[in-house]
């Protein structure tokens, strides 16, 4: 059985669906609901980390001390090349503790369903070469991604803000986006956050038109997920190692 460290920084942002798909894939899920939930002093015993989002700033140590000890968790994933898929939050987090940069988004909140679309790099890639051009996701998000680590590889953009998705060392993935969304999680978000909400049309909230969404996401993010699990398990080869820059 693969078993995945799952992390959960708020109760607002379940694994949903993803958990599902994980899985199914054969994935066994050790969900962590943080902060109630200890997280575990290493990795060992893990096949893989999944880091899902919440409502905190990545670096809001000081209401949420205990994000500190997430990000050294993410650094070690990345170093020691333990798969690792960090979402919305989760990316941020990756970033910050890999020597990358988060900040208050210039252009405003990124909310509602997008697509983003892949970059060269992607097609070559474990995960992200047999998706569409364009991907179909979830975002609800005022921060980002502005600086990514230093070596790591961007996989998917999009024009408000260009970082939506990057691999760091073999195989450790941040998104800004979200896949693991319901409708009604989306219906929650959009009114616990009304000034969020009201950067888009009202219809971009209505039952039918998230269902049709999710439909979408879905029908894209799913393989990407059996994808992950078996990159996990070691059926599915890591990215090789990524050239840095000469400085």
């Amino acid at each position: 059985m693969t078993r995945l460290l799952v992390l959960q920084p708020d109760p607002s942002d379940p694994v949903g669906p993803l958990g599902d798909w994980l899985t199914a894939a054969g994935a066994e899920l050790d969900i962590r609901r943080l902060p109630e939930d200890p997280l575990p002093d290493s990795l060992d015993g893990y096949h893989g980390l999944v880091c899902l989002g919440g409502g905190m700033n990545a670096e809001d140590d000081a209401k949420h001390p205990w994000l500190a000890d997430v990000r050294a968790l993410l650094a070690t994933a990345a170093r020691t090349n333990v798969p690792t898929l960090a979402i919305c939050l989760g990316a941020q987090l990756l970033a910050v503790a890999t020597g990358g940069r988060v900040e208050p988004g210039e252009s405003g909140p990124e909310v509602g369903a997008a697509l983003v679309a892949k970059k060269d790099a992607a097609w070559t890639d474990p995960l992200f070469a047999d998706l569409p051009l364009m991907q179909d996701v979830m975002h609800f998000h005022e921060d980002a991604i502005t600086q990514l680590p230093r070596g790591a590889v961007l996989l998917a953009s999009a024009p408000k803000y260009p970082n939506q998705a990057f691999r760091l060392h073999r195989c450790a993935y941040g998104v800004q986006f979200h896949i693991e969304t319901t409708t009604d999680v989306v219906q929650a978000w959009a009114d616990e956050a009304p000034q969020m909400a009201a950067t888009r049309a009202p219809s971009a909230f209505d039952t039918e038109t998230l269902d049709r969404n999710h439909a979408d996401i879905a029908e894209t993010w799913q393989p990407f997920a059996t994808r992950f699990v078996r990159l996990a398990e070691g059926a599915l080869e890591s990215a090789p190692p990524a050239s840095l820059p000469l400085t």
